[in-house]
């Protein structure tokens, strides 16, 4: 009975697990790296310590030192969310 529940609940819960895995985030120090890491991709700032990134034109976008400059698909993959301040 406890390998039949066992079973069933691997095949629930596992059949899923690829869709969910995360990019790895790779972060750089210049937006010039990360431009050159994902071409096809817009570069965000990451600020680590509040969970949010920035897109260019926002007024933090690339400023402070809890951040770096990534891909916006691994950001938001990684369970990243859109900071609404400073949008223009």
């Amino acid at each position: 009975m406890r390998a039949t529940i066992c079973a069933a609940a691997i095949l629930l819960f596992g059949a899923d697990i690829t869709s969910v895995a995360a990019l790895p985030l790779t972060p750089f120090r210049y937006e010039a790296q990360a431009q050159r890491y994902c071409p096809g991709d817009r570069i965000v700032w990451l600020d680590f310590r509040k969970g949010v990134y920035y897109g260019k034109g926002q007024k933090l976008y690339g400023q402070g030192f809890d951040g770096s400059f990534v891909c916006r698909k691994e950001a938001v993959s990684s369970g990243y969310r859109r900071s609404l301040l400073g949008l223009r």
